[in-house]
């Protein structure tokens, strides 16, 4: 019986593996970012954390948006049309570009609103200066996204993953040499941790464009473009896909946020160890992503051959799949939890010492419960990857709302700020609405597919 699904276990792997390593490329040039501001403080940690809660927030429009290309780009290559392949990159590079340039401006303008959130002063203060050059890092990151779906859309995952890599080792450089201030550069603390990310991101998109146009097959895809000629069907098509899925996975960010916040209402220690907490725990989900998007590009390839029992089969094959690597996650989490924040933090820091082993103690609290969110995680993103390659998003958009804000945050916000659960009740609340959105999005996966198979 498993037979069915377990054979494709292989070439799944094979196209996920390289968006898996470049998704948490994304997320390690975080982990980075925390390890080596973590020995500086945990106000200073908390700082990062604030400021990109309002990145990630603006980022998740963006990457959310993006992914629209995808569907679009597999569906002509299993439709064997490069032309409208082609036509769904450059309207999403003009897309993109608007976008990035708009959040940019978005996230300067909302600046004002750290200083109404009841956040620690200290924090505050030291996010503010760097919010400001991580937020411009957004346009170059938006713009190399478009590109990254477009590849994928081809199942050319790993051009992606290699321009992902090279981001992550200048990031790692940049920040040794910037924010300690080694081989005679300036000291600038989580200063020079935001210019290691700029600078990393604008690599990132200059390296994958060279690298597409470099290649003999992708050559006439990303050259040539005539940017005067922009057709108003494809960019609503490309809208009318994007708009949802951005709001899918600003619904989901955005609960994450307010974690952050609610946690920064408990004071500096809570939300430095939810930023631990939520690291770790966005570094696994990343693999759910991957496998999000190897759904994606499949179910549109097969929507594009009109084959919907090949497509349901192989769709529940990668739900299988992701099942079994998230229960290995839970499992790590549960038995690592007490180690993975000690990697944060300077246990023989004697001036900060309190500080820190009172964070260690609350990440492990909190990795208690992200064990158990693994599993509801990692299936809520596949399924929605799937559903996404049936270029299914308007309902879905309602089903992550419904689960995130109206099932998950209230139960956040009640059990974290009303109970003696605090930090730990605020991710009770996240593992109710990631649990609901999985549990919802399958219903909706298995009722489309049976139909469009009687049909």
């Amino acid at each position: 019986m498993f037979q069915k699904y377990t054979k494709e276990f292989r070439y799944n792997i094979a196209l996920a593996v390289p968006v898996i390593t470049g998704m948490l490329g994304h997320s390690f040039v975080q982990f980075a970012d925390n390890i080596m501001v973590g020995q500086l403080g945990t106000a200073e940690l908390a700082a990062v954390s604030l400021g990109n809660s309002f990145v990630f927030i603006a980022m998740s429009l963006g990457i959310g948006f993006s992914t629209a290309i995808t569907p679009l780009v597999a569906e002509a290559d299993g439709a064997g049309n490069s032309a409208n392949a082609k036509s769904a990159l450059k309207h999403g590079l003009v897309l993109c570009t608007f976008l990035g340039i708009s959040l940019f401006g978005l996230v300067l303008l909302s600046k004002p609103l750290m200083y109404l959130m009841d956040q620690p002063p200290e924090v505050v203060t030291l996010a503010i200066p760097y919010l400001d050059i991580v937020a411009f890092s957004l346009i170059p990151l938006i713009i190399f996204q478009a590109f990254k779906q477009f590849s994928e859309g081809l199942s050319q995952t790993k051009y992606p993953m290699y321009a992902t890599v090279l981001a992550n080792v200048v990031n790692i450089v940049l920040n040794y040499l910037l924010i300690f201030g080694t081989f005679g550069f300036p000291k600038l603390g989580i200063i020079g941790a935001a210019i290691g990310t700029l600078a990393s991101r604008i690599i990132m998109l200059v390296f994958l464009w060279v690298l597409l146009r470099n290649k003999e097959k992708f050559r006439a895809f990303v050259s040539g473009f005539n940017f005067k000629k922009i057709e108003k069907r494809v960019m609503k098509k490309i809208i009318d896909l994007g708009f949802p899925s951005a709001l899918q996975m600003f619904f989901e960010v955005a609960i994450f946020t307010a974690a952050i916040w609610l946690s920064g209402v408990l004071g500096k220690n809570p939300q430095a160890a939810n930023q631990i907490a939520l690291n770790l725990s966005s570094m696994t989900f990343m693999f759910g992503m991957g496998l999000g998007v190897a759904a994606m590009i499949r179910v549109g390839n097969q929507k594009g051959l009109q084959n919907f029992k090949e497509l349901r089969r192989i769709a529940q094959s990668i739900f299988f799949l992701t099942l079994l690597f998230e229960v290995v996650f839970a499992i790590l989490f549960l038995i690592c939890r007490h180690w993975f924040p000690t990697l944060y933090l300077d246990v023989g820091d004697l001036t900060n010492q309190a500080d820190n082993l009172e964070v260690i103690s609350m990440a492990a609290q909190l990795l208690l419960v992200a064990a158990f969110f693994q599993i509801s995680d990692g299936l809520q993103v596949v399924i929605l990857g799937a559903l996404r390659g049936l270029q299914d998003v308007k309902i879905p958009t309602f089903i992550t709302f419904i689960a995130y804000w109206l099932i998950g945050f209230p139960i956040s916000f009640y059990l974290g700020l009303h109970t003696e659960l605090k930090s730990t009740g605020i991710w009770i609340g996240l593992l109710s609405g990631l649990t609901a959105s999985g549990i919802m999005l399958y219903i909706r996966f298995n009722y489309l597919t049976k139909k469009l198979i009687l049909n």
